[in-house]
């Protein structure tokens, strides 16, 4: 079974002061941290979804034939748009079976939590078919794995700064998406994102 990575990397980043993507932990940028977990942690290829300072983001990332970039054209609407964008790409131009979705600024996230999630996948058998989401002492967080028989229903679902979340809420046939797993990572990360430069560690 082979899984595309997709990293939504579009914000300004306005309380930060400036776009996540381009901060660095370690001599590395987040946009390129972010594509290393993924990789390392079981992803086949990653997309990066830019939009602020998008050239210098696409400019920036990895030298690698399995790691490439989309600019989200209307990213300023919120994350729902970089997911669309996302997973347009990854529908019309990719064969893999699920799309494993993180954001940019989780700089305490491990590879470990990307393979616990995709180990799950992998027993759950469900293929195309499934929806996985980390959580954090209960808390939804990321990474999302979304299943790519979900893809074109979550095009139509997914629109402004709303994202997947919506999508899971949504009752179907058979009832709410009741197949949602749900991954406790409590031990491996917090889950937090941050926003103000006051959270970043010093």
């Amino acid at each position: 079974m082979t899984i595309s990575g997709l990293v939504l990397a579009a914000g300004q980043g306005r309380r930060m002061g400036v776009p996540k993507a381009l901060l660095h932990t370690d001599g590395e940028t987040w946009a390129n941290r972010a594509v290393r977990l993924l990789l390392d942690g079981g992803c086949h290829d990653v997309l990066v979804v830019t939009g602020a300072a998008h050239e210098e983001v696409e400019e920036g990332l990895p030298e690698d034939d399995r790691v490439s970039s989309v600019h989200a054209p209307r990213w300023d609407e919120g994350m729902g748009e970089s997911l669309r964008t996302g997973l347009d790409v990854l529908l019309h131009g990719s064969s893999s079976e699920a799309a494993l979705v993180t954001l940019v600024d989780l700089p305490d996230l491990e590879v470990p939590v990307v393979e616990r999630v995709l180990e799950r996948w992998a027993e759950g058998g469900e293929g195309h078919q499934a929806l996985l989401r980390a959580t954090y002492d209960g808390r939804p967080g990321h990474p999302v794995l979304l299943g790519r028989a979900h893809w074109r229903r979550l095009l139509d679902v997914v629109r402004g700064d709303v994202g997947a979340q919506r999508y899971f809420d949504l009752e179907d046939d058979h009832g709410p998406r009741r197949n949602l797993v749900e991954v406790d990572c409590t031990d491996l990360a917090s889950g937090r994102d941050v926003d103000l430069p006051e959270e970043m560690d010093t």
